[in-house]
């Protein structure tokens, strides 16, 4: 009766040695290490993904859902979503060919040595992307604004032009947009840029500097190349925002009804189809559609850009 305890003791040891080796384990720690990432994927994007599927194959009403197969997304066969598709198509391209290089230029002034002012510089180009989008929204609207008292209108009369219904017209709201767009995540895609030059070597720029290179040879041949792995991830990004853009549009026309729809977002479709019209299937056909427009969209580029293709 006395070994009793010593053996119950000797048991609990061995079983937490084993439970601890367990942990330890080479072979088992790195699927301890991924398994927060593994369930939150799961959870908040892999879980969400496959009900917006099965919706999207569902006529949804409070209380019960019903297959209704391929009548969603046969729905989605009209000029209104494919203007959503051309606006959001549109507003992608151009926030590309803006929030690239106009950055990269930007972070290589700030990390050339005969820039001045350079904390000034960065903390006034941050400072935007700190604002919410909302209070953004409604900052531009009241600048933008149609009356002769607003700011644009006031800025262009007096250079002698006449003013404009910048929220009403196509492209003068598109420009608005991008206005916007670039004023909020210039500083963010220039922070990306100023990190990666931080890990470029200042020995090889000095080592060109001896083999007599200019400094536009020097951004041409060094940093340029050099910067591929970040411009490839601001790139990524970019398309997924440029695609995912709501808020902007929506506090810059005060809801989801722009004139003639030409402030109409692919995500503006899905909401409107969603939650205005209250049809869920329908809303989950049209982030099917959005999900695999950017994926296609994604790979197509990485692959231009060489990531799925192995180095000699």
């Amino acid at each position: 009766m006395s070994n009793t305890p010593n053996v119950t003791r000797v048991k609990q040891t061995s079983g937490s040695s084993s439970i601890s080796s367990l942990l330890y384990s080479q072979k088992i720690a790195p699927y301890v290490f991924v398994l927060p990432f593994i369930i939150s994927f799961s959870v908040f994007f892999a879980y969400p993904v496959v009900s917006a599927f099965i919706m999207s194959f569902q006529e949804i009403v409070p209380g019960s859902s019903k297959f209704i197969g391929f009548d969603n997304y046969k729905e989605l066969w009209n000029p209104t979503f494919f203007k959503a598709i051309k606006n959001s198509t549109v507003y992608t391209a151009l926030t590309l060919l803006l929030l690239i290089p106009i950055p990269l230029v930007l972070a290589a002034f700030l990390n050339s040595k005969v820039m001045i002012f350079k904390n000034f510089f960065r903390s006034t180009l941050f400072i935007p992307a700190l604002t919410s989008v909302v209070v953004a929204g409604t900052i531009f609207r009241l600048a933008f604004g149609e009356l002769d008292g607003s700011l644009m209108n006031t800025f262009i009369t007096a250079l002698g032009f006449e003013k404009q219904r910048w929220l009403g017209d196509r492209w003068l709201g598109l420009m608005t947009l991008l206005i916007l767009a670039c004023w909020r995540w210039m500083g963010i895609n220039m922070l990306y840029f100023m990190a990666g030059l931080q890990n470029i070597s200042k020995e090889v720029y000095e080592s060109a500097e001896i083999d007599g290179a200019n400094t536009w040879k020097k951004f041409t041949n060094i940093t340029v190349p050099l910067l591929k792995p970040i411009t490839i991830y601001v790139f990524t990004i970019s398309i997924y925002g440029g695609y995912a853009m709501f808020t902007e549009s929506y506090m810059l026309y005060s809801g989801n009804r722009s004139p003639k729809d030409i402030g109409l977002t692919m995500v503006g479709y899905l909401y409107r189809s969603g939650w205005e019209q209250n049809n869920l299937g329908l809303g989950a056909a049209v982030g099917i559609v959005l999900l695999a427009i950017t994926f296609i969209i994604t790979f197509v580029q990485l692959n231009l850009f060489g990531l799925f293709k192995k180095e000699e």
